[in-house]
This record gives C-alpha cells, sequence and structure tokens, in this order.
C-alpha cells in the first residue's frame, strides 16, 4: 500500500477517503451526506467531478518521480446515472510523460453501477510556487482600476 495522502482542507470537508493509490492506480470512497446532494437529492456534479479529479490526480501521483506532485490540465466528465449511498472512484493513469499523465476513472455506486466516466490529463511539478506575490503588468496608457 501506498503512503501516499491526499490531504487538504477542500478534501478533508468533502470527506473523500484514500482507500488505495499505488502503481498508477487509485480507489477512494465517498459516503454521501446531505451536504454532497444536490435538489433532487442525489449526488451533486460538482462533488462527482471533485471525486473524479483527485481519483485521477492520486493515480497519477502514485506514478510519479519522488516528491512531485501534479495539477490538472483539463478533465472531461461524462455523467451516466444519479448517485447515492456509497461511491467509489477509481483512477488509472493511461500514459505517463516525464511532465504529463493521461489518465481515466470512474465513480461507481454501493451496487457496481457507474455513475460517471472521466479523462484527464495533469502535469508533474516539483512544487509549486504558493504565496509569491504575482503582478499584472500595465501600459502607461491603461486606466486603472477595473
Amino acid at each position: 500500500m501506498s503512503t501516499l495522502s491526499i490531504r487538504s482542507g477542500f478534501i478533508d470537508h468533502l470527506g473523500i477517503e484514500l482507500l488505495r493509490a499505488e502503481g498508477g492506480e487509485s480507489e477512494l470512497r465517498l459516503n454521501l451526506a446531505p451536504q454532497h446532494l444536490n435538489s433532487w437529492e442525489v449526488m451533486h456534479g460538482g462533488v462527482t467531478m471533485a471525486l473524479l479529479d483527485v481519483a485521477l490526480s492520486t493515480a497519477s501521483r502514485s506514478a510519479a518521480p519522488e516528491g512531485s506532485g501534479v495539477v490538472t490540465i483539463e478533465m472531461k466528465t461524462s455523467f451516466m446515472q444519479p448517485g447515492s449511498g456509497e461511491m467509489r472512484a477509481f483512477g488509472r493513469v493511461l500514459h505517463r510523460s516525464t511532465t504529463m499523465a493521461y489518465c481515466e476513472g470512474e465513480v461507481r455506486d454501493a451496487d457496481g453501477k457507474l455513475v460517471a466516466k472521466a479523462m484527464g490529463t495533469f502535469k508533474y511539478l516539483r512544487r509549486l510556487a504558493v504565496g509569491r506575490e504575482v503582478r499584472q503588468q500595465r501600459r502607461p496608457d491603461d486606466p486603472q482600476g477595473d
């Protein structure tokens, strides 16, 4: 079993649990609660996409060089049917280069029914320049303010 962690405030808030991440594959679990549901009382599409993003990115991180992280470059999601109860998400690296990982994943309900499918591209990074000041360059003739 991998020692890979998916700790973040957002993931913790959603309640996503990492079950497995190794060799370019991942499995996660989310027990749906009222805050995860839409007005039809099934899993909200944003929760579905977040779960898929974590599954795919975790799979890509499990195949990454030591100390690397990933950022999502793009992700396409297809929704098959509503989700309720316990959700399982699975991610898998299809192809990996030195800088990118191309992944697929799916979310299934407790009965194994396919809820959603995704494909995504993830870029490997050593670390993000978090906290650095980013300034927009203005031309002298640009008006100030927004």
